[in-house]
């Protein structure tokens, strides 16, 4: 795996006219901040030696290079699920190889289920902790040379980014909330005693990505940041039926609060 991972950094080296040290994972309906990258070049996934492709609604398949904020970034306008039929080697292929091309901050988005009775549709929650409930661990195996056997994970979203973000959102009067993101495979939405037991295990929202991604880039020495779009509310004793087809309308509606956060983070950053 890791002669493959080296050998796809490789190939993006040799065609890349940019030094990009941010990187962006685009989530479920989340990919039109896309259109704020200046002076792109792009490749699609199924170019790109090795890498995964996305078969989900919603998520394009691209990586694209650029300029957000007046910096070079990098963004993956798509990303891989666990529940795809992916192991977890593939879901984190694409964080191992923005190490190797020398990301050093990675911004993470995607949509998911409120649980916090203090929620609304809509809202930016921004990840200040995650639980994992994914049956398969990113680290599991082999250790990679990028971190330690043993990881620790007190601060695995960097608290400097988190305060960055409440500034910029107080600045611009953008209602931000926070809690802990907990990660399940899927691909079913929850039942109402499934939201239950995860708010009652101190989950705050509940969606099916970002827990894996997140673990290998701290692994990696990657400082992280993270956002959830609360598309659907899973409150207890307040059961609401939600589709895909939902969850990417309200992610749409807020992305655009989104991306001014995270064009002003990574300007200042």
């Amino acid at each position: 795996m890791y002669e493959k991972i080296q050998e796809t950094a490789s190939w993006l080296k040799a065609r890349m006219t940019t030094s990009p040290e941010t990187a962006i994972i685009l989530g479920t309906g989340l990919g039109q901040l896309a259109t704020e990258i200046t002076d792109c070049y792009e490749f699609s996934y199924q170019d790109i030696p090795n890498f995964p492709v996305s078969t989900v609604e919603g998520h394009s398949g691209k990586l694209i290079f650029g300029k957000l904020g007046g910096k070079d970034i990098m963004a993956m306008q798509g990303r891989f699920h666990y529940y795809e039929g992916y192991s977890m080697k593939d879901v984190t292929f694409p964080i191992r190889v923005m190490y190797e091309l020398g990301i050093k901050t990675l911004f993470v988005s995607n949509a998911s289920g409120g649980m916090n009775p203090e929620f609304k549709i809509g809202d930016l929650m921004i990840i200040t902790d995650h639980i994992n409930f994914f049956p398969e661990h990113p680290l599991r195996g082999k250790n990679f040379p990028t971190g330690p056997r043993f990881p620790d994970m007190h601060e695995t979203y960097d608290h400097t980014l988190i305060e960055m973000a409440n500034a910029i959102a107080k600045e611009k009067g953008i209602r931000v909330v926070h809690g802990v993101y907990v990660g399940v495979q899927g691909p079913t939405f929850e039942t109402p005693a499934e939201y239950k037991m995860y708010h009652r295990l101190g989950g705050d929202a509940v969606g099916m990505s970002t827990v894996p991604e997140v673990i290998v880039a701290h692994h990696c020495g990657i400082r992280t940041f993270g956002v959830s779009i609360i598309t659907d509310l899973g409150i207890e004793d307040k059961p609401v039926e939600v589709s895909h087809e939902e969850v990417q309308i309200a992610a749409n509606k807020a992305q655009p609060l989104m991306t001014e956060i995270m064009r002003e983070m990574i300007r200042r950053a």
